[in-house]
């Protein structure tokens, strides 16, 4: 029988070497995570859909019918989805890597592999919740008939952006809440702040115009 033991090393070349090797079970992770996400509801892999719908149903009536909030020459609707993209994908990885560890705390005490592998592999969930959206804010481009410039062409450089942003913060939050507990409904309540901290329901132009006025 062998004995494994687990030390800190002078080099990092040894844990990125581990990575590696465990490489199957951050696949392994991701596809049961993906599983699993919309397993056992009725209307299933659906909801990647009928969230952001309705949440663009409501950010539009509050703050377009009745705030009268600019939208930057744009139809509201589109507006608004194309800001709640990026956001959803950052906020939802964020979220999902920052309770990963105290989800799959009954595996991380059996067996030794990189840790960093269980944050990792939760973020493949929203990234496909982030592909079915981006499906959805196309059609509901076509629906209005809006075509975007070139610079369409970056969205999947800030999308990985967006994804190692996310997965730095929420590594950092994930190791806080293993810790300390508070975390898990502090991170909640800044993902719901941040809706409308960032200019996802009204243009980027009306902070701009506020702050600096013509």
């Amino acid at each position: 029988m062998s004995l494994l033991v687990i030390e800190a090393d002078k080099s990092e070349a040894v844990y990125w070497r581990d990575l590696w090797r465990y490489r199957e079970l951050f696949f392994f992770l991701s596809w049961r995570d993906v599983l699993v996400r919309y397993k056992q509801t009725v209307i299933g892999v659906a909801w990647a859909v009928i969230r952001p719908l309705l949440q663009m149903v409501i950010l539009t009536f509050v703050f377009w019918k009745l705030a009268n909030m600019p939208s930057d020459g744009l139809p509201y609707p589109v507006m608004v989805f194309a800001g709640m993209l990026p956001w959803q994908f950052f906020a939802s990885s964020m979220s999902e890597a920052s309770n990963s560890l105290i989800t799959n705390a009954s595996m991380l005490g059996k067996i030794y592999f990189p840790r960093i592998i269980v944050p990792s592999s939760a973020v493949i969930v929203t990234f496909v919740d982030f592909l079915i959206s981006a499906v959805l804010l196309g059609g509901i481009m076509l629906l209005y008939r809006v075509v975007p410039d070139w610079k369409i062409v970056l969205l999947p450089l800030f999308a990985l952006l967006a994804l190692l942003a996310s997965m730095g913060i929420g590594l950092w939050l994930a190791a806080l809440n293993v810790k300390y507990r508070d975390f898990r409904y502090v991170v909640p309540f800044i993902v719901q702040l941040g809706v409308y901290v960032t200019p996802v329901p009204y243009a980027s132009e009306t902070v701009l115009h506020k702050i600096v006025p013509k």
